[in-house]
């Protein structure tokens, strides 16, 4: 789902920033550029870690910005088919919930959410099973599978389809979602006894 990929580009850096260190300036542009875009084959680029100039600038004629090709570190988000994921729901609509995978929203139709017929209710804007009248509601913790992923050219064109009918999957108790604390113990090691 999530990856480091370090690409390599020439990067364009105008004059007004010619007071910053080059790395931190191809690292400025580098995001304006590429943060919250989509490649199609790797994924969406969340963000910009590290930039370094790996060449010596040159300027074109007519043009006071300096041209450097640049090494950058991005972290790249895709979901893959089959994948198991866990995200909270932003959404409930008629037709299914919204669950927030990162960068990008997945939905769950209603037919997927799980074994039993759901039926959406307005007042407490939740989904309810009619023979298990177990809900879903926004705020709630999900595990689902991704069933299909669609990548446009926009995060907001872009599509992901989850399912939650597989064993183990659906709604997270608290127990689960939560992040649990956890006791250290410290443990003395007995000293080896000479001759033995």
């Amino acid at each position: 789902m999530y990856k480091l990929v370090t690409f390599k580009e020439s990067v364009r850096i105008p004059p007004d920033l010619f007071n910053l260190k080059l790395d931190k300036a191809a690292l400025q542009m580098l995001r304006q550029k590429h943060e919250r875009s989509i490649n199609r084959e790797e994924g969406v680029l969340v963000c910009v870690n590290k930039a370094k100039i790996v060449s010596p600038g040159h300027v074109i004629h007519g043009d006071g910005a300096g041209y450097f090709d640049v090494e950058f570190e991005v972290l790249l988000f895709k979901p893959e088919v089959n994948e198991v994921v866990d995200g909270e729901v932003t959404e409930i609509v008629e037709f299914g919930a919204f669950v927030r995978l990162g960068p990008l929203d997945g939905l769950v139709h209603v037919s997927q959410v799980a074994n039993d017929y759901l039926s959406y209710d307005k007042r407490t804007q939740s989904l309810v099973g009619r023979q298990t009248k177990k809900s879903l509601k926004k705020g709630d913790f999900v595990r689902a599978k991704v069933a299909t992923v669609s990548l446009k050219d926009s995060v907001i064109s872009s599509k992901i389809a989850l399912t939650m009918r597989p064993e183990g999957l659906g709604k997270l108790t608290p127990s689960i979602s939560q992040p649990r604390k956890i006791k250290h113990k410290e443990v003395m090691l007995e000293e080896e006894v000479e001759g033995e």
